[in-house]
């Protein structure tokens, strides 16, 4: 079993880095893939879960500084592979592009059983586009970009350090990527526009688009709260999830208060006074919440300057 290093030592990203080998030397393998990218295996069964996050992340993340899933992946006894970018740089990168023509021309998918793309925002659009290497891939994506190519998504305003990357050649467009997978899960909120419009691009017949209302583009973190990232996750892996036992898990939202305070908030934009008073009345029924009786009296002090 890798060790993980200490939360309560202070250690250095070069320290960090060398500890990250030391586990792919000893459990599978860890790879620097030119400056700005890195890939640790870690190998147990014969699933495989490949993850991909901003490698600041995983450096700030206290409590393991792993990659995403580390720990859970290893407690379902999956192999997996966690790919780690230093950058905003959406994996556009020839270093990476060369690693992922390499683990296909080298037969590595094929050791395994079950093969799973995982990402969340930049890491969901690498997940897509790199699932090409291969073909018949379970795929999780949520809130994916289906490309930052100006000509094709000049929409798309919140990414403009990453304007500048390639999305032209390889691995360039998810939508097109996805298309010789297998089973391809798409999570997004389709009141978020950029995220509804990228969500959209996603049309072949592989695809399950799930409707994350009122989640906005952290989906992920959310899910976290309700303890269901790992229960979703499984279904997706193991091939039982379906959009009617998706939508029943989410019943659970109702009652977080962070979901409950984005969808009061929605209801203030949109200017809709009485159904905030209502909204706002239900929940404060069941807890305390300074914020949402001001809303409430504010949506009241509304209603009456309009008579």
């Amino acid at each position: 079993m890798a060790e993980v290093m200490d939360a309560e030592v202070e250690v250095t990203q070069d320290d960090w880095r060398e500890n990250l080998h030391a586990i792919g030397k000893k459990e599978g393998f860890c790879e620097e893939l030119g400056a700005q990218h890195t890939a640790l295996f870690v190998e147990r069964g014969k699933t495989l879960i490949i993850t991909f996050e901003n490698l600041d992340h995983v450096y700030d993340r206290a409590a393991d500084r792993m990659p995403w899933g580390y720990g859970f992946v290893e407690s379902r006894g999956w192999s997996m592979l966690g790919m780690m970018a230093h950058d905003w740089t959406w994996y556009r990168d020839e270093a990476v592009w060369d690693f992922f023509d390499r683990l296909r021309d080298e037969g590595f998918f094929e050791k395994f059983d079950k093969v799973v793309f995982y990402g969340a925002s930049m890491g969901a659009y690498a997940a897509s586009v790199f699932s090409a290497a291969a073909p018949g891939a379970t795929v999780i994506l949520i809130s994916p970009q289906a490309t930052l190519d100006r000509e094709v998504a000049p929409w798309e305003t919140r990414y403009r350090k990453a304007w500048r990357r390639d999305f032209h050649t390889r691995y360039g467009y998810g939508p097109e990527m996805v298309a010789a997978a297998g089973d391809v899960h798409l999570f997004y909120d389709p009141r978020n526009t950029m995220d509804s419009m990228h969500a959209a691009l996603f049309r072949s017949g592989n695809v399950t688009k799930y409707r994350c209302r009122f989640m906005g583009h952290r989906i992920a973190s959310l899910w976290i709260q309700l303890g269901l990232l790992k229960p979703i996750v499984e279904a997706c892996v193991d091939g039982s999830l379906t959009p009617g036992k998706f939508y029943h898990w989410m019943r659970a939202r109702r009652e977080n208060k962070r979901y409950q305070k984005e969808f009061m908030q929605t209801l203030e934009r949109e200017d809709r006074p009485k159904l905030l008073i209502r909204y706002c009345e239900a929940v404060l029924a069941r807890r305390g919440a300074p914020h949402f009786r001001n809303a409430m009296r504010a949506a009241q002090k509304r209603l009456k300057g309009k008579k």
